[in-house]
């Protein structure tokens, strides 16, 4: 949501700088040409990675490079430059370019729900938003959503405000939240996968909060493009929407699919954290997506989320910054119906 919007590992920071996928192995059919700018390399946009492993790209016409950006904030003047035809991240970033002049829209869903969790030590109290007060929260560096979306939740489900309640947010580097926890500078860490499973698994923490169950279902990330590329490309575009569409509904049927990519495009996680951060993925319903189609519900709660957290100043309408037909038309044809 805004720039430093997921959580990400140390040791993925290199990995997520080297740009595009390049891994040994996976093989680039003809097709037209496309680069997908995604924000970071996260296990949450797996929609991407099982669409290129899994050829359905190719499948459906297009030779994808899958490149990434480096934050949250980058994708959109990636599409708008024309260096991308297809931008990963957060809605709200689509709506600052609109209200700056760029003409953008959101033409499908990657992750369907806040899939950040709040992690503590065992014999933790935690269980509701209520109990955050007063204590101190291990965050990513401001401006990030392990932020915004605890910020959020305390004010439009918990009714109070954060600074009022006395939360403290403590702000640190990327993988530095669980040790913050375990020694006792924070109460509790909000964070995403991979982070909640190493968690559990290196430092004895535990998940007390699912802030994707509290806030219910949204367009948490989505895939945009510029007007002028859908007017002018839509078999592309609709291409594009057919492979995420196969991806999601390959995903639910397996959920060994998610897995086994994962460990493919993030070779540095065990593969027992992976496993165990399936499990969490797939008892949300609202992480990984049945199908990429946006409602007018699901953006309008986004919209809320994104207000309440500050990554925009305004909220644009669902008529004005989405396109849903390519993902209908593809959910009906090679996915899951809504």
């Amino acid at each position: 949501m805004v720039m430093d919007r997921r959580s990400l590992l140390k040791f993925s920071l290199a990995s997520a700088a080297a740009g595009t996928f390049g891994l040994p192995g996976i093989a680039r059919a003809a097709g037209t040409p496309v680069v997908v700018s995604e924000a970071l390399r996260l296990g949450m946009y797996a929609t991407l990675y099982v669409a290129a492993d899994k050829g359905l790209f190719a499948k459906h016409g297009l030779e994808a490079d899958v490149s990434t950006a480096g934050g949250i904030a980058l994708p959109t003047p990636m599409v708008l430059s024309g260096r991308a035809q297809f931008g990963v991240t957060s809605p709200g970033m689509s709506v600052n370019a609109v209200r700056e002049g760029g003409k953008i829209k959101n033409i499908a869903k990657i992750v369907g729900g806040v899939s950040m969790w709040a992690m503590a030590r065992p014999d933790s109290a935690i269980k509701s938003i209520e109990d955050l007060k007063g204590k101190t929260i291990a965050t990513l560096k401001f401006p990030s959503s392990t932020i915004q979306v605890p910020t959020y939740a305390m004010k439009a489900v918990g009714k109070f405000d954060p600074k009022e309640a006395g939360v403290t947010f403590l702000e640190l580097p990327p993988g530095a939240q669980a040790a913050a926890v375990k020694d006792g500078r924070a109460d509790v860490a909000t964070a995403f996968e991979w982070d909640i499973s190493i968690g559990a698994e290196q430092f004895g923490l535990k998940p007390v909060l699912s802030f994707g169950d509290i806030i219910g279902p949204l367009c948490f990330t989505s895939a945009m493009a510029s007007e002028e590329f859908i007017a002018k490309n839509p078999a592309t575009v609709q291409g594009f929407c057919n492979a995420l569409a196969e991806a999601q509904k390959l995903m639910h049927q397996d959920n060994a699919v998610f897995t086994q990519v994962a460990e493919k495009y993030f070779p540095k996680v065990a593969p027992s954290v992976i496993a165990n951060a399936t499990k969490n993925f797939f008892g949300s319903r609202t992480a990984i997506p049945q199908n990429p189609t946006i409602s007018q519900e699901e953006w309008e709660r986004d919209m809320q989320l994104e207000l309440g957290g500050g990554s925009i100043k305004e909220a644009l309408p669902y008529a004005q910054m989405v396109d849903n037909s390519f993902a209908l038309k593809a959910a009906k044809d090679f996915g899951v119906a809504g």
